[in-house]
């Protein structure tokens, strides 16, 4: 459902499929999660396999131990503030290590390469519970 003012910006709810298909053209995101009983926010880069996000980390890492079995949030978004246009996508869902070696071998294929240092061999996957988004658009001029 798109709101909008005369001449105005358009906002529009993103279904799961547009939401799914945006984040598949994004690299960045941000995940939400609790870290010593307290909210932390990371970004990340990530992939898409099969509709779930998956980040490559360090197994022994902050990220990959706080994310074991949790439920977290991420976000991916392609903004243009000159325009103060573009879109935002939220996941919710749960978040789990890739343990099998089948499933590993898959997501090595992706060539997801994490941006930080060090050996990053170990894989989390957001499962997507919840997904919401918005488009924030301009209307076209119109030639009269």
């Amino acid at each position: 459902m798109a709101s909008t003012q005369p001449d105005g910006p358009v906002l529009e709810e993103l279904s799961r499929a547009e939401c799914l298909r945006l984040l598949a053209t994004a690299s960045i995101g941000r995940i939400s999660y609790t870290r010593q009983a307290l909210p932390a926010v990371e970004p990340v880069n990530f992939g898409l396999q099969d509709g779930a996000i998956v980040i490559r980390t360090d197994a022994g890492g902050k990220l990959a131990a706080a994310t074991r079995l949790a439920v977290v949030a991420f976000e991916a978004d392609d903004l243009d503030p000159v325009l103060r246009s573009g879109w935002s996508v939220t996941v919710i869902g749960r978040c789990e290590e890739v343990t099998d070696a089948g499933d590993v071998a898959g997501l090595d294929r992706l060539g997801l390469e994490s941006w930080a240092p060090g050996t990053r061999n170990h894989f989390i996957r957001i499962v997507p519970g919840i997904v919401t988004g918005q488009r924030l658009s301009r209307p076209s001029p119109s030639f009269r």
